[in-house]
């Protein structure tokens, strides 16, 4: 990458750290309502992927911790925060919440709450666009946690069988809820679960941006050159607890300190200084600013915005609502 999309891509890790901090306080401040999720963490994953993916092109899916994949893809930050809020210029029109922020106009599927739901609706939307002809791809964002469901199993198994254009891409934080991994999963190391279906699989670091993006990247390339459907894991940690309710007391300080220290954003921004391609003061300012947007724009936006009207309770909800930003893209 030039200069310019380092920095760039470097601003978008802060911003996304920045933006559920500020979402945090916001739950805190009794604004936000619901369950709440935080990615604040494993940022590298889900920008390193989708910055080799053609978003707004590819079809994108995840699980309920999804703020950071939507904006990623292309939704609107305003948006998000609104959804967030509650309010009828919510990515969601204030419907969904945290959990189920939706856009479909940039080919973002959704943040789906039930653990495995993504699974079977990647390989459909993957088989659409087989069917349709496109060069498409879908893109499966998935914790480690979902991979006992049976749908896990169930999709790889007919993803293969029908080789079709998706990617599964595995967030491994280490817990599902509080349950650490060795608790519940006999194969810890998920990539090697996929063998008996026939799929391409490969583990690698989740806290560095570049090695998420160069294997991305191959992956990406794998799945879109019709070899079939292929499984990425990434090794993450999540910084906060699952949600907002987890004191987070199943983990020991020693841990937690452990993976603070390859914070994805401490390891990218050592890089760039290193490389002489910003420096500490340009990294203060590159803050600033934008603690500046999120609060000035983007938490404004969503305080002053409507609340959805009761006598539009059912709206949204039958086929033939005109709105084209729920059923454009699905016809394309």
């Amino acid at each position: 990458m030039n200069p310019s999309d380092q920095k760039r891509l470097f601003r978008e890790l802060i911003f996304y750290r920045r933006f559920e901090d500020r979402t945090y306080e916001a739950y805190m401040e009794r604004k936000v309502g619901g369950f709440l999720h935080l990615y604040s963490g494993q940022e590298a994953v889900a920008t390193g992927v989708l910055e080799k993916a053609r978003c707004g092109h590819d079809y994108v899916i995840t699980g309920y911790r999804d703020h950071v994949h939507a904006m990623k893809a292309g939704a609107s930050p305003k948006e998000v925060m609104a959804e967030l809020y509650g309010k009828e210029t919510g990515s969601s029109k204030g419907r969904g919440g945290s959990m189920h922020i939706f856009d479909p106009t940039v080919n973002f599927m959704g943040g789906y709450a039930l653990v495995g739901q993504p699974f079977p609706l990647a390989a459909g939307l993957a088989m659409g666009a087989k069917m349709k002809g496109t060069d498409q791809i879908a893109i499966c964002f998935l914790g480690d946690g979902a991979n006992n469901q049976g749908t896990f199993h169930e999709t790889l198994n007919m993803a293969s069988l029908w080789n079709l254009p998706v990617l599964f891409v595995c967030e491994n934080n280490l817990y599902a809820i509080g349950t650490v991994i060795h608790r519940s999963t006999v194969v810890q190391d998920q990539y090697k679960r996929v063998s008996g279906y026939g799929i391409e699989s490969s583990q690698h670091d989740g806290q560095d941006i570049d090695v998420v993006m160069e294997a991305a990247e191959k992956a990406i390339d794998h799945v879109r050159s019709g070899k079939g459907p292929y499984f990425i894991e990434f090794m993450t940690y999540r910084y906060r607890g699952h949600s907002m309710s987890d004191s987070k007391s199943y983990r020991s300080k020693e841990e937690e300190a452990e993976w603070i220290n390859r914070d994805p954003i401490l390891i990218y921004g050592n890089r760039l200084k290193e490389a002489g391609i910003l420096s500490e003061k340009e990294i203060k300012k590159m803050e600033t600013a934008i603690d500046e947007e999120i609060e000035n724009e983007i938490i404004k936006f969503a305080e002053e915005s409507p609340e959805p009207k009761v006598e539009d309770l059912s709206k949204y909800v039958l086929d033939d609502n005109p709105d084209p930003r729920w059923i454009g893209p699905l016809q394309s």
